[in-house]
């Protein structure tokens, strides 16, 4: 039995991961006020909580998985940085192990949530994909054959971060043209409200009626009304979006690219235009290498499932 936690900025949630099926879920609130210290005290009565709810003996855990922000080196265990809660060099598997007497393993969360995914939702039927998170940036994690691949240091798979347009739009990790500003919700949102100050007689106005409430869905929704302006948001959006899929596919040839956050709920009127915008621009035909442009099916739990099979793998 493994335990698995998804560590966030408000709050943490565990599950209990027996059989490959994930059978109970708690949750704690989380603060940046407090220590490195408290936050490991934390993790440890829920993990015995979550034990407990899951009529599960705390003594028959096996292992902790923990899906962090941040950089990690999940070697060592150590969360490098934090940003929001300004966590620098914190050894968190060793904080929480000595609370609880387990074996504790750490991986970056956006890792997590694509180990998740490869092992039992969208991925699970291949050896190799990589998940692409649209939400407030661009998250990602690789697997390949069957492995989470991290980098030198766990410092790798930072798919958001690579350019996609030479000196396009300026990011906040300080880039120009990263694949995060054109492919995110936040410049989904972006681009549909620009389009709505341009286009006062646009249906998304009806929809959302006005710019500050204009979300990831606004476009979708104005474009399955037959708005024009929101076909040509989606269309741009799907243009970025496509750019870096196209990348990543050329680079790794993963059976299969998975879409989660989100936007990833539009399914088809998203993966339909950018399975269309990608094709040709894939160096290999898909005849000789098939790859599939797929959904995100395990939402919120991915990263619970992913941090528990984590912690399973590294104790092999």
């Amino acid at each position: 039995m493994i335990i698995g936690i998804d560590l966030g900025g408000m709050s943490a949630k565990a599950a209990v991961l027996k059989d490959g099926v994930i059978s109970e879920k708690a949750r704690v609130a989380t603060s940046a006020a407090d220590t490195p210290e408290q936050t490991a005290r934390a993790l440890a009565e829920l993990c015995r909580q979550v034990a407990e709810k899951a009529g599960e003996c705390f003594d028959a855990v096996e292992a902790i998985g923990i899906g962090s922000p941040g950089v990690i080196d999940s070697t060592e265990g150590v969360v490098v940085k934090w940003t929001n809660f300004f966590w620098e060099n914190v050894p968190l598997a060793e904080l929480v192990a000595s609370e609880t007497g387990k074996r504790v393993f750490v991986t970056n969360d956006a890792n997590a949530a694509a180990f998740g995914e490869a092992k039992f939702g969208a991925g699970k039927k291949y050896r190799n994909s990589v998940l692409i998170t649209l939400g407030t940036g661009v998250g990602s994690g690789i697997v390949i054959d069957g492995k989470l691949f991290e980098g030198f240091r766990s410092a790798g798979a930072e798919l958001g971060h690579t350019v996609i347009y030479k000196d396009g739009e300026l990011c906040t990790c300080g880039r120009k043209g990263c694949f995060e500003r054109y492919a995110s919700a936040t410049a989904l949102i972006a681009l549909t409200r620009k389009a709505m100050l341009a286009e006062p007689n646009s249906k998304m106005w009806s929809i959302a009626h006005s710019v500050d409430e204009a979300d990831g869905r606004t476009a979708f929704d104005g474009m399955r009304a037959g708005d024009e302006s929101a076909k040509r948001v989606i269309a741009e959006y799907v243009a970025g979006l496509g750019e870096g899929v196209a990348n990543v596919v050329n680079l790794l040839r993963p059976q299969a690219i998975i879409l989660g956050g989100g936007i990833s709920a539009e399914k088809e009127a998203l993966l339909a235009p950018l399975r269309e915008y990608v094709k040709p621009r894939i160096f290999v035909s898909e005849e000789y290498v098939p790859f599939e442009i797929v959904c995100a099916e395990l939402g919120n739990d991915a990263g619970l499932y992913g941090a528990a099979q984590y912690a399973a793998d590294r104790m092999k």
